[in-house]
């Protein structure tokens, strides 16, 4: 089968979902609006279309695989605590989609404060994190589905040091997804770094700037495609990003790239564009950071309608950047909240088969039943 990547329109904010040649699924974020609940309101279901392209398992119960948290403000995980099951499998409650593993990074909180405080849902998945990893050392690897859990990166002072067999390094590579290795996935992780390399940033440093950064490498049926997404990360972190990887720059390459931060001017730029327009200065080496376009290369920017204003996220003068990168490569730029058209957007989605990427037609799904009875999967173990 074709492994496949779904954008879904959720406004300024991030909801993707990658399907792997084998099945198993891997959600980025979730930006789950009310409107978009209520089936009187136009917004598009993304709740819905999401249910419609997940597995049910033993019990009639949805599932992801994998649901990775790229950083906690709201426009990434609006929605978490009524669409998911969080807390012990056993505990499972009707309707709620289970997630069999959770991707975290300890740095994406450690990065919080009195002026970047968590919402609720933040909140919620952090105490998640928490009560697998502490699940993790009470069973080790017979941990199973809803309790499983896999660390993006060291937390500060040794807090991590006892999870060796769960935890992923920087520039590690993941193959495996809810405790089993899969042929059609090689994910490097390339963030959150671990700490600023100027002394002056150290002030600087946010939610956003912890965002989780993954160049996913997929391969289906003989094809292949590189997809490159890092949350919110700014200009800061790519520019941090090209330095580090000054020899290994096809690490940053891609089929596919998630215009960071909802095609927002600051991952090019520390110029502020509603001060400085078209004065603003783009960053060579975040600019290279982010221009490492394939042949064919697509740019989603995962956003409201673009427009030739002075807002920012998303900014007409990164859609311009953006679409500087592709044109060389023949490369298409595309925004979730103008495709197919601004009055009604649905999600985007590609296909990796035997020709590589390709842009599917897509249609909204109808809204999914709701599993109405308890239960959990299959443990699988760690390996």
């Amino acid at each position: 089968m074709a492994a496949k990547i779904t954008f879904f329109p959720v406004g300024d904010g991030d909801m993707t979902l990658i399907t792997l040649d084998s099945g198993r699924t891997i959600l980025i974020d979730i930006n789950i609006r009310e409107a978009a609940d209520d089936p009187d309101d136009e917004t598009c279901d993304v709740a819905g279309d999401l249910r419609e392209r997940l597995k049910r398992d033993g019990q009639d119960h949805p599932y992801v695989d994998a649901f990775l948290l790229s950083h906690p403000d709201q426009d990434h995980c609006r929605g978490l605590q009524k669409h998911f099951h969080l807390g012990a499998p056993e505990e499972y409650r009707q309707g709620k989609i289970l997630i069999r593993e959770v991707w975290s990074s300890p740095l994406i909180f450690r990065r919080a404060s009195s002026s970047n405080l968590l919402c609720d849902d933040a909140r919620a998945f952090n105490r998640e994190a928490k009560r697998r990893v502490e699940r993790y050392r009470e069973a080790g690897a017979t941990v199973g589905d809803g309790d499983r859990i896999l660390i993006l990166g060291h937390d500060e002072h040794g807090k991590t040091n006892d999870l060796t067999d769960i935890l992923v390094e920087i520039d590690q590579v993941i193959s495996q997804v809810n405790g089993q290795r899969d042929a059609g996935l090689s994910a490097r992780l390339l963030g959150p770094l671990p700490g600023p390399d100027l002394q002056e940033e150290e002030a600087a440093l946010t939610k956003n700037d912890s965002s989780v950064v993954l160049r996913f490498h997929l391969r289906a049926s003989g094809g292949e495609c590189r997809f490159l997404t890092g949350g919110d990360a700014r200009v800061g972190i790519w520019e941090r990003m090209w330095k580090r990887h000054a020899n290994h720059t096809e690490w940053l390459e891609y089929d596919l790239l998630q215009a960071p931060h909802h095609c927002s001017w600051r991952s090019l730029s520390r110029d502020s564009w509603r001060d400085w327009g078209e004065r603003a200065k783009v960053s060579r080496d975040a600019r290279e950071a982010l221009g490492q376009a394939l042949s064919g290369a697509h740019i989603i920017a995962s956003s409201k309608p673009v427009t030739d204003d002075d807002n920012d996220p998303p900014c007409t003068r990164a859609k311009r950047e953006y679409k500087d990168i592709l044109d060389p490569v023949s490369g298409v730029f595309k925004c979730t909240g103008e495709t197919p058209k601004p009055s009604k957007p649905a999600p985007i989605e590609f296909e990796v088969d035997r020709d590589g990427l390709c842009l599917s037609t897509v249609k909204a799904a109808a809204p999914a039943i709701i599993a109405s009875d308890a239960g959990r999967g299959d443990p699988l173990p760690h390996g």
